[in-house]
């Protein structure tokens, strides 16, 4: 898949939705991209249906919804069986996001939430049960997240700095 062409404006569109999707208008983004907000909204739905824009999933902090543990397990699956492994240890309680690498020997990268100690062994105990090799398993202590930079607003054409 090439994916389409998109211009200052989509890549504005972008940028805000990444910045704030939730509470940003289109009147915001129209004045940001520099276009109407009829238009900003067509652009989403240009984007939506041609599956640049898949979804919009809100930033949880685990923590403070009473799971203490964010963790990266990373694992081996054999080539051949990546993708399945993949959807298997998507279904196990506790796992938010798998990772499917095409490189390197530690192929599949796990994201699971816990509450304690026993959740983690839980959790690692279906992995391993899946048949995937435990590389590590890692503790998140923050994260930090920003939208990607070349999804920026459009350059200003004010013309009057000297």
């Amino acid at each position: 898949m090439v994916g389409i062409d998109l211009d200052e404006v989509d890549r504005t569109i972008l940028h805000e939705l990444q910045e704030e999707a939730r509470r940003t208008t289109a009147e915001e983004m129209s004045e940001a991209a520099g276009v109407s907000a009829s238009t900003v909204r067509n652009r989403i739905e240009r984007l939506e249906e041609e599956g640049v824009i898949e979804g919009y999933y809100p930033h949880i902090d685990y923590e403070q919804g009473g799971y203490q543990l964010h963790l990266f397990i990373i694992c081996r699956a054999p080539p051949a069986e990546r993708a399945e492994l993949a959807e298997q240890a998507l279904g196990i309680v506790g796992t938010v996001t798998v990772r499917e690498m095409l490189s390197g020997a530690n192929n599949l990268h796990i994201e699971a939430i816990a509450e304690n100690s026993d959740a983690v062994d839980t959790v690692t105990g279906q992995i391993d049960d899946l048949g995937l090799e435990i590389v590590s398993t890692e503790i998140v202590k923050e994260e930090h997240i920003q939208p990607f930079n070349h999804f920026g607003p459009a350059p200003s054409t004010d013309t009057d700095e000297k």
